[in-house]
């Protein structure tokens, strides 16, 4: 059985389709939700890599390190832009195939990156492989959704978010140890994880579009099939919806704040070389104390559970967390920056050997345990945002909007993100002049933490206009299950 057309406003359904083979045993939706967490991680390894490595890169192809950062503005900006592509074929089609093809693409670009010999060749393995992450984000954003009860949403979401601020972290510091010595390894081992990763898609099952709703249950559980799909008349109703548009405006200041977080490796890293460290010690320090000072990332799962709560009382819930979130981070951010860190470390040591006195000077050396302290809670904060962000978007629009919805948000966040890691790296160049490095680096990172600001202001504004367009949207569902 099949639904009939919405009409007007209500998006197009795709006439005669078969439902596909699904399985779908506990066991089998088990693993497919394992498949798609892990491998949402695993992209952002491939995200992770690059920046740590700057140094060792631009000495290779005898560039600069800031055309190094303009690899990874560009990247980021080339992903967000695939990703609205990627997103709106998702929402029209099966989305199994999408994502194997992107697994693939994000993995031939990056064992192209490890075989350049060039800047150019390198530059253009890494936008290939930024094509390949837009699918991945974008399309596995509207399946994990399908699988996530509203009142769940925030807790889920924050393992999704997670996944990938753990990825990108890992990517920091694999980058950082395995490329010390030799830059390539690194992509070299992440293309072949990549392999395996489109192999294990294969086994993953057709998740049911709409499924997780509960004023579609019934219907979908006795057999009839939600056939609604996105259509081009649709994107001016999408852009209308007043929460939508917050949503996705707030990306821009949030991701520049966030995008010129990138360089916390290199801002240890000056440190370690201020404090007389070879480069080559100075990059391993760098990668494990960034990776360090982002742990409070795993927080996340607190901001899901209080969005969850919280949104169960009101329906402005959500944003409501997020807001608070985000600028009540700002000043813990200022302080981390700021504070000296005493590094102690064996120079010219073993990458194993620099990471255990790494983590025993968390216990030994105050400035070290202090800096970690105020990063962990400036993380938390911050990382309230990401599954209330992602839970909102699936609450305030219907399921065959959700991927476009999210790849609109993150073209916009990728221009914020570009625009932060870029301009950031312009900002310490012109400070230089009136603050010697490190001090540069934390002055212009302390700056771009403003952006803050206006993020939590729209986050305030889209918790005064949810509570009508979730109301909508449990409307709209309501009226077309009467359809089934």
């Amino acid at each position: 059985m099949t639904v009939t057309s919405g009409g007007p406003g209500r998006g197009g359904r795709q006439p005669g389709r078969r439902p596909h083979a699904r399985g779908g045993g506990p066991a089998h939706r088990l693993y497919s939700v394992v498949v798609f967490v892990l491998l949402a991680s695993l992209d952002n390894v491939a995200i992770g890599l690059v920046p740590p490595l700057y140094g060792p890169i631009s000495d290779a192809f005898d560039v600069s390190g800031r055309l190094l950062g303009l690899v990874t503005a560009v990247s980021f900006l080339v992903s967000a832009v695939a990703a609205v592509g990627w997103a709106y074929v998702g929402d029209r089609t099966n989305r199994k195939p999408l994502l194997m093809v992107g697994t693939l693409l994000w993995a031939a670009g990056t064992g192209g990156s490890a075989l350049a010999g060039g800047y150019l060749t390198f530059f253009a393995g890494q936008l290939v492989a930024a094509v390949g992450l837009g699918a991945v984000g974008s399309v596995g954003f509207s399946v994990v959704t399908d699988l996530i009860s509203p009142t769940r949403r925030g807790l889920v979401m924050s393992f999704w978010g997670l996944s990938q601020g753990v990825g990108t972290l890992a990517g920091t510091l694999v980058g950082g140890l395995l490329g010390a010595t030799d830059w390539r390894r690194p992509f070299l081992i992440l293309t072949g994880v990549g392999l395996v990763a489109t192999v294990a898609y294969l086994f993953t099952y057709d998740i049911r579009r709409g499924q997780s709703e509960p004023e579609l249950a019934d219907r979908l559980d006795a057999g009839a099939e939600y056939d609604y799909r996105i259509s081009r008349a649709d994107l001016p109703r999408i852009l209308a919806r007043r929460t939508n548009r917050w949503l996705i405006l707030q990306g821009l200041t949030a991701q520049a704040a966030f995008g010129s977080l990138v360089w916390l490796p290199v801002l240890f890293a000056e440190r370690a070389e201020a404090q007389g460290y070879s480069s080559s010690t100075a990059v391993v320090v760098g990668s494990v104390f960034a990776t360090l000072f982002q742990l409070g990332g795993v927080l996340s799962i607190v901001g899901g559970l209080v969005g969850d709560a919280l949104q169960r009382r009101t329906p402005r819930g959500r944003a409501l967390v997020a807001a608070v979130g985000i600028l009540a981070a700002l000043p813990f951010y200022l302080v981390l920056f700021f504070v000296p860190v005493t590094i102690d470390v064996p120079d010219g040591a073993s990458g194993g050997a620099v990471v255990g006195a790494v983590l025993s000077s968390v216990f030994t050396e105050p400035s070290v345990g202090l800096s970690l302290l105020t990063a962990i809670v400036a993380l938390a904060l911050t990382s309230a945002n990401s599954p209330n962000w992602f839970a909102l978007i699936a609450d305030v629009n219907p399921p065959e909007h959700r991927g476009t919805v999210y790849s609109l948000g993150n073209l916009v966040n990728g221009v914020g993100r570009a625009a932060g890691n870029g301009l950031v790296g312009v900002a310490f160049q012109g400070l230089r002049a009136a603050f010697p490095p490190p001090l540069n680096f934390a002055v212009g990172l302390a700056a771009f933490q403003l952006f803050f600001i206006p993020t939590g202001v729209m986050y305030w504004l889209a918790s005064r206009t949810s509570p009508a367009d979730i109301e909508n949207v449990h409307d709209l569902l309501h009226a077309r299950a009467d359809r089934l």
